[in-house]
């Protein structure tokens, strides 16, 4: 095993033992392992790391060895007041930026960064975004709440939709007429906004998908 995928390994079952409050005394007693050994592994001064030590390590941390070993992208709940431990399975979801929930936002922040959820759920979303402002607040969506976007998924009349406005984005519960659309906010404060189109109109409006889900910070 390479020294640096060695590394990322005992990173892991650091941030794991620690994420636990587990100390090193309290490790080796689960696993038979040494504390001096556990030390020494999580330093660096053991340089590999047989399979069945890792097995042996991952059970004792409530975890699997493919997700010490980098494979999967699992994690543990631990369920407050039940005598339950369940791995769950997380897929990525691209996180693009900010969505308006309040005053438009100018496209989008292009942030290299990812978003996880349950794989075992049926969330269907190509990228999420930060929501912004108060603008959907009876929806449940809050000032800080990600919204997963479907861009595939056919948009209805009252779907939650996420909207390019002259290149503004915002989130907005929508409605189609023959030479228009409506913008709803889930908030009174907020009037309809009502987007025209004829042979005229320079409008640059597009919907870019279908909000399918949304998960508020802890």
């Amino acid at each position: 095993m390479q020294s640096d995928e060695m590394q990322k390994i005992m990173t892991k079952i650091k941030n794991r033992r620690e994420e636990l409050g587990m100390s090193y005394q309290m490790l080796s007693e689960k696993t038979g392992i040494s504390k001096s050994s556990l030390q020494r592994y999580e330093t660096g001064s053991i340089k590999n790391m047989p399979l069945d030590k890792i097995e042996v390590i991952s059970k004792a941390l409530n975890t699997t060895p493919a997700y010490l070993m980098g494979w999967e992208d699992d994690t543990v709940i631990e369920y407050k007041n039940a005598d339950i431990i369940r791995t769950v399975k997380k897929k990525k979801i691209p996180l693009l930026g900010s969505i308006a929930c309040g005053s438009p936002i100018l496209n989008f922040n292009d942030l290299e960064e990812t978003e996880y959820v349950d794989a075992d759920n049926d969330i269907i979303a190509d990228f999420a975004l930060v929501c912004v402002g108060d603008s959907m607040i009876n929806a449940r969506i809050d000032d800080g709440d990600l919204v997963f976007i479907d861009k595939d998924a056919h948009v209805r009349d009252g779907d939650i939709a996420a909207i390019s406005l002259d290149y503004e984005l915002m989130l907005k519960r929508i409605y189609f007429d023959k030479n228009s659309v409506t913008l709803i906010s889930e908030n009174s404060k907020y009037p309809p906004r009502i987007i025209k189109f004829n042979e005229y109109s320079q409008i640059d409006f597009r919907i870019l998908g279908k909000a399918v889900a949304f998960q508020s910070p802890l």
